[in-house]
Parts: C-alpha cells; structure tokens; sequence
C-alpha cells in the first residue's frame, strides 16, 4: 500500500479581485496531484465553481476591502468587520491547523502583504511552532509586490520571515521579474528565498465552438474596479462599428451590472457574466483589453493574445503598473494608464494591435505550481 503523501495547508484571504485565491487553488491541485493531502483555508469571499483538484476547501467567515480601501474591511453583510470577527476567523484557523496536523502551512502573501490581517496570521504562526511537530513554513508570494511605505515594515517583514519561516516560495523567474524590482532585499531574505517560475494552470485547449473568434474581449473582474475599462470599450465599440466586442462581467453582482451596461451597449457588444471558457476564447479572439494582474498577464502571455493592458493603479497601487511595464517590452502588448483611458485611445490601441504581428504563446517557465511541490518534498527530505 502506498504511503499517504505530507499533509499541506495553505491559507489565502482575497480582499478585492479573486487573483489570489485562484493562485492558491492552482497551488493546491499541484500538491494533490503530487500525491499531498491538502486543506486549502480561504479568508475572503466565496467565489462559486473554484476549482481545489481534490483539496479541502474551508471557508473562513469572510472579509473583503472597502474598495481599495485596504485598511477598512467589510464583514459578509458589508458591515465593519470588529474584534469578534476577527477572533472567530484566528479560532478556526488554529483549529483546522491543529485538526489536520499538516506537515507543511503556506501562507499565501502574508507576511509581505496583508498587514491588517496580521494578528490572526502571526496566531497562526504561534500555534504552527507550538505543534508536537512543528511543520514546514512556507510563504507564497507573486513576482511583484506592493513595496513597504516605509523602511520599518520592510524591516518588520524580514524580522517575522526570520522567526517563523523556513522559505519564501517566489513565483516567478528571477530573470524576468526578480523580487528586488518591487521589493528591498537583503542578503538575509535572499537565503530564503526559493523561485518556482510563474504559477500558471496548464495551457487551454483551442475552443470547440467558434464563441469569442474575432472578436475584442474584455475582462476587467469583479466589484466597481473595472467600471472604466468597461464604460471606455463600449464607446470605444462604437467607433468600430463592424468589430464585434464582448464583455465579460464577473463578481456576485455579475447579473446586475451586465443588465445596465447592456442597456448602454451598441448592437455590435455582446454583454454577459464571466465564462469558465475564457482562457479558451483568448486563442482565438483578436484582441483583449484587461486590467493586468498576476493571473490576467500570464494567461494572455499562454495564449499569445494580443492584448491592451490597463494596468489597476488606484489609491498606492503600483503593482500592475510594474508588471505592465515588463510586459510592454513584448510584442503585442499595448498599455494605457487608466486616466489616459478613452473610447477613441482604446480603438486605435486595438487597431495598432490587429496590425501587427502575433506574439508567440509562451510554453515555458509557467509551470511554478508543481515545480513548488517539488520544492517543498525536497525541502521535507531534508529536515
């Protein structure tokens, strides 16, 4: 009988988009499928259809930020989140980690981000090293952080990565977008840091229908962050009259928000809720127009769309803006900032795009999902 693989878990909270979690479900069905047994704890608000591969999923009481307002978080029923609330979410956490004795916890972002979640995750940190068996602990960053206001959380971050933390699990390749691009590091952090490559699914199939071929796709996530690029493509729509455009809507309110930006939509925009198929209809669309998060950018660099990236830049984020930098080196990427973003800058991004040539879709370097499980087993073997 073979033996049963090392228990793993990874907590993730997504506060506004779903881009955090979907990286760490990808994460978890790379270890199932690795032959781990996995309990994938998530903070934020359910999103329906999320795929775990087989891992336990555990829904903790959720929070989501008051738009970009990350220091204000709203509880279920968008009330201030309190001090019970906060307490309830630490409890179950302690008590799922203690339930499944897991060989490695990962927490996904923390210490280097969520910094307002910080007393349930350090809770969770003190409870992991007061097991019988202390696990492995991991943490699981993207390729560009947001970068510390200030030096003293820099310095905070390091101290808590000292402490607690046997590795930082980088996703993404050092020759491409190194952790230093967003974030200072010392010889210190460089010794635990471990790069997996980008965290991609595996690459979709061509479509079997012919939904999407053509055509100008738009996907700007959930909630009110992507009203912009929505409202610029539908009057960018109408200056192109005999080019198909769709937008994919996605987000709880899906259903709402599709009705009131069909009630404003030309006859050639096609209007619906975000589509489980949407990687499979970049293959053959003509162009997409996105904001640029971690997930977004890697599958347009799959598929080899070529794209025009309004990268999110609100309140202090610069995240996006570093990525959509990198990516603008490429063929086939066009950025605009959202304060330059009009119907008429849209049209010609996309016209300048369907003139040019086809980026080749990227095959390598985007296999970071189970190249962490390889990781982290031989990290296991050698303690």
């Amino acid at each position: 009988m073979t033996a049963p693989g090392p228990r793993v878990m990874i907590v993730v909270t997504h506060l506004l988009g779903t881009g955090h979690l979907a990286r760490a479900a990808t994460l978890a069905r790379a270890f199932v499928a690795a032959g781990a047994e996995v309990t994938l704890v998530s903070g934020g608000f359910a999103v329906p259809r999320i795929d775990t591969g087989g891992a336990d999923l555990v829904q903790l009481p959720p929070l989501r930020s008051d738009g970009v307002d990350f220091s204000r978080l709203l509880d279920g029923n968008d009330n201030p989140a309190d001090d019970a609330l906060f307490r309830s979410r630490a409890d179950q956490m302690i008590d799922t980690l203690r339930r499944t004795d897991p060989q490695v916890l990962i927490t996904e972002l923390f210490p280097f981000g969520r910094r307002n979640l910080r007393q349930e995750f350090t809770a969770l940190l003190e409870a992991a090293d007061d097991l019988e068996a202390r696990p492995l602990i991991l943490c699981s960053i993207r390729d560009i952080l947001a970068p510390p206001s200030k030096p003293s959380r820099a310095d905070w971050t390091e101290a808590l990565v000292a402490r607690h933390y046997d590795a930082v699990l980088v996703h993404s390749d050092p020759t491409v977008t190194p952790l230093e691009l967003s974030w200072p590091v010392t010889d210190a952090l460089a010794a635990k840091l471990a790069y997996t490559g980008f965290v991609a699914p595996p690459p979709a199939p061509l479509h079997p229908t012919t939904d999407g071929a053509g055509e100008v796709l738009i996907s700007a996530g959930g909630g009110s962050v992507g009203d912009h690029v929505y409202s610029a493509a539908l009057a960018a729509a109408r200056l192109q009259p005999t080019r198909n455009w769709r937008l994919l809507v996605g987000g709880a309110d899906a259903h709402d928000r599709c009705a009131s930006l069909r009630a404003e939509a030309p006859s050639n925009v096609i209007v619906e809720p975000a589509r489980a198929d949407f990687r499979q209809m970049l293959h053959h669309a003509a162009a997409s127009v996105s904001m640029c998060g971690y997930n977004t950018a890697l599958d347009l660099l799959q598929a080899g769309t070529p794209a025009v990236i309004v990268p999110f830049d609100a309140g202090s984020e610069v995240e996006q803006g570093l990525r959509a930098k990198a990516l603008s080196r490429l063929p086939g990427f066009e950025t605009i900032r959202a304060t330059d973003l009009d119907a008429k800058g849209l049209a010609n991004a996309v016209m300048r795009l369907e003139s040019g040539p086809r980026r080749t879709p990227v095959t390598t370097g985007l296999d970071g999902a189970r190249h962490s499980a390889e990781i982290v087993f031989e990290m296991l073997e050698d303690r």
